[in-house]
């Protein structure tokens, strides 16, 4: 277990609840809780989803180390990553549509795109579909980042035939290729949403688990330094760029992208647990490791939690008092807690019944590769 990145993990979820947390408290303020905090400039919070993308290209080539170049590998690699990622957010998607369907009023624009059918099955199909206003968004709008994993994967399987090197570097020329073509000829959507310069992040992490897996271990001074390096950019990043996430063209994997890597590069370059396990490790370090393995149902279901949280500080009347750092704190604490509840008791044994139905239709052994407590 690369504890360390479990550990970025959770930090990379953290970042976007926080993100959309301070969202939460505008919206507090505007029903008379306080003042509205200014726009953030310590750190670029958003910058979580570019720290999720960078952990996903390092961890699908750690975990298809057996699988490349395997009889049935691009099946059992597909059957992993579906039932890794389809079960929760079909579930949270069909939430989200159940409420756009039963309050209209509630969501906005989610409540005339849930009486789409072309756009819900699209959504559900990550497939990029854009809305009224242009936004290649799908109905539960943090579908987005799972729409450019799905395609990820899917390239990569297609190049596990030709070995584990052979994935990454046909997965790297595919990215480069579909961002060239999209700064060169502005292609319509849905390769406009594929092409953009964000898909880069996902090969730095792949070259990275190349590296890891070649055998690259770097001694803890350098690796500290990697880190320190990472977080100042990331402090540059949100100087220069301000705390909205919205950055076009190369500038995010460039200016968020590039630290990012450094921050994972620190996590990754380094020894795994000893005999002790996750057990030995200091109970900060232990805490963070398991949200870590609820990471994914954090950035899922954290927008429910930011905002049952919101009505009730509002109910109660607690929400001027401890607007606003008080009610961010309050808000995200119950996100993190609803998640870990949400990965223990759903999306666990759901992702472990699906798997193990996959992994029969496809003829798979039932030996996972371990990269946190499950595949990731």
């Amino acid at each position: 277990m690369l504890v360390f990145v479990q550990v970025l993990r959770a930090v990379a979820a953290t970042m976007v609840v926080w993100h959309h947390a301070r969202h939460e408290t505008g919206l507090l303020a505007a029903r008379g809780a306080g003042a509205a905090l200014a726009p953030e400039t310590l750190l670029p919070w958003w910058a979580g989803v570019d720290l999720f993308f960078v952990i996903s290209g390092l961890v699908i080539v750690l975990a298809s180390r057996s699988l490349a170049g395997a009889p049935g590998g691009r099946g059992r690699f597909l059957a992993h990553r579906i039932a890794r990622v389809v079960p929760l957010y079909w579930l949270t998607t069909a939430l989200y549509l159940a409420l756009a369907l039963a309050a209209p009023g509630l969501l906005g624009e989610a409540g005339a795109l849930g009486r789409d059918p072309a756009f819900v099955a699209a959504s559900f199909l990550f497939w990029p579909m854009a809305r009224p206003d242009g936004s290649l968004q799908p109905l539960y709008g943090l579908g987005w980042t799972l729409n450019y994993e799905m395609a990820f994967y899917a390239l990569f399987a297609l190049g596990l035939g030709f070995g584990l090197r052979g994935a990454v570097a046909w997965l790297v020329g595919v990215l480069v290729a579909l961002v060239a073509l999209g700064s060169l000829l502005a292609p319509p959507p849905p390769l406009a949403f594929w092409a953009d310069p964000i898909v880069l992040e996902f090969a730095l992490g792949a070259g990275l688990g190349l590296a890891r897996l070649a055998g690259l271990r770097l001694p803890a001074g350098a690796r500290i330094a990697l880190a320190l390096l990472g977080l100042a950019g990331m402090l540059g990043a949100a100087w220069h760029l301000g705390g909205e996430g919205e950055v076009p063209g190369f500038a995010r994997p460039l200016l968020v992208g590039l630290p990012a890597g450094l921050l994972v590069a620190g996590a990754a370059l380094g020894p795994g647990l000893g005999r002790g396990g996750i057990a030995a490790l200091p109970a900060p370090l232990r805490a963070l490791a398991v949200l870590g393995d609820a990471s994914y149902a954090l950035y899922l279901t954290h927008p429910f939690a930011l905002r049952a949280g919101r009505e009730a500080l509002l109910r109660l009347g607690l929400a001027p008092a401890l607007h606003p750092w008080g009610a961010m704190a309050a808000m995200t604490g119950l996100a993190l807690l609803a998640a870990v509840a949400v990965h223990r008791l759903v999306e666990r044994p759901l992702t472990r019944r699906v798997r193990g139905f996959l992994e029969n239709r496809v003829g798979a052994s039932r030996r996972p590769v371990f990269i946190g407590r499950e595949d990731r």
